[in-house]
């Protein structure tokens, strides 16, 4: 195959040591090939930065391997001349019987200087540092969640029934009832008085569920927990105040991407840190939605259609674009909310909540691309393209292949 870059470089990276293989103009057609081995602390990987500018290389590539591909891209990015691609693993399938780190750094190498290799998208500094913020609120929501679910368990096995009353146990109300229980009151009259606003409707209710064997072993659980619990929702708060300093230059960015329905706040700040605002980098929005992992696969052999199911892709991204989706399919009078509806009667919610986060995501690469907030075509858009004919003629060749002779005659 034609030579497309002169100068490239392999690199096959672990979590202690990185063997580097540069390929460069040999005499005549030839080529040649020198590999080295580096550790991974930061002044090694100057040392290969500083080899790789000596000997003229112009690509690099490396494989996405967990966290430890990181350091290196990051001491590489700072020299000038190279571009760097992170590429996927599975799609640089080492030649079988010849699996050492020194081929496998030449085999990086031989399919980048023939163009067989794409790279992928590694966002700027200053969104990657929105991505870390963003993804650690995630986790941290998370485990606020599970301790919360972990209250529940010490209130059931105490007899406690106010999950059952309260929809939500962690509430101003229950957590009034859960702190006065801790505090050694124990007559459900008194504790039900606590009950604000809507919650005081349910006090007979709660009369009833807060009748219990609570001891000192619950209580010293609870303790715990509630403790765990506010530190966590500190450690939130703090997130969200660097997120918002992060964001203060998309601002603009936050408020158009909230025009979508069904992207909220939090959404719209997951999506920018997810993808950022430069859509250069996808060349059409199917490119951004193929790599969001919410195009159906396109695998045909042999005149068969196979498995559609879509790319693997970022978890944090799509657990954003389905939590979206649902909430435009709840939504009233939309077009995103007409759309999820006709497809789920016709291949069910899962994959009509896929289509739906497919056109979200295409809406937001126009709303980056173009500067512009989102549209909504309404709920009359279907009926508008709709055809009588067509329809008309769909149903008379349904009918008949279920076994009936059709006759049609217009209405009086």
């Amino acid at each position: 195959m034609d030579v497309l870059h002169d100068r490239v470089a392999g690199l096959d990276v672990h979590k202690k040591v990185v063997v580097a293989c540069v390929r460069t103009p040999g005499g005549g057609r030839s080529r040649r090939a020198e590999t080295r081995e580096f550790e991974t602390f930061v002044g090694d990987l100057e040392r290969l930065r500083d080899w790789l500018v000596a000997e003229g290389v112009t690509h690099v590539a490396m494989e996405a391997t967990g966290i430890f591909w990181r350091p290196v891209w990051f001491v590489l990015e700072e020299a000038a001349g190279i571009e760097l691609h992170l590429v996927n693993s599975k799609n640089m399938r080492m030649v079988p019987g010849r699996k050492t780190d020194v081929a496998d750094a030449g085999w990086i190498a031989q399919l980048l200087e023939v163009g067989l290799l794409r790279g992928s998208f590694v966002p700027p500094p200053v969104i990657r540092e929105l991505r870390d913020l963003t993804r650690y609120r995630k986790r941290l929501t998370q485990d606020r969640t599970r301790e919360g679910q972990r209250v529940e368990k010490v209130l059931e096995d105490a007899g406690i029934k106010l999950a059952s009353v309260a929809s939500q146990t962690l509430s101003k109300s229950g957590r009034a009832m859960i702190d006065a229980l801790i505090a050694g009151e124990r007559d459900p009259v008194v504790l039900a008085e606590l009950a604000k606003r809507r919650m005081r409707s349910k006090i007979p209710e709660l009369q009833r569920a807060l009748v219990g064997r609570f001891g000192e072993h619950h209580a010293a659980m609870l303790r715990l927990h509630l403790a765990h619990i506010d530190h966590l929702d500190a450690l939130i708060a703090a997130l969200d105040v660097q997120i918002d300093a992060k964001l203060v230059p998309f601002a603009d960015d936050v408020a158009r991407l909230q025009t979508v329905t069904g992207i909220g706040p939090i959404t719209a700040q997951v999506l920018i840190a997810e993808i950022g605002v430069d859509m250069s980098v996808f060349p059409t929005a199917n490119h951004l939605a193929s790599w969001a992992g919410v195009c159906p696969g396109n695998n045909q052999s042999a005149g068969k259609q196979k498995s559609g199911r879509t790319n693997m892709a970022s978890p944090w991204l799509t657990d954003a674009l389905i939590q979206a989706s649902w909430a435009a399919a709840r939504s009233k009078d939309t077009w995103l909310s007409a759309r999820f509806w006709r497809l789920a009667r016709r291949i069910g919610k899962k994959k009509a909540l896929v289509a739906t986060a497919h056109a979200i995501v295409v809406a937001v690469w126009h709303i980056h691309t173009d500067r512009c907030d989102y549209i909504d075509l309404g709920t009359d858009w279907w009926d508008k393209r709709f055809s009588p004919r067509n329809e008309t003629e769909r149903l008379k060749r349904r009918l008949e292949a279920l076994g009936h002779h059709v006759i049609l005659e217009p209405a009086a």
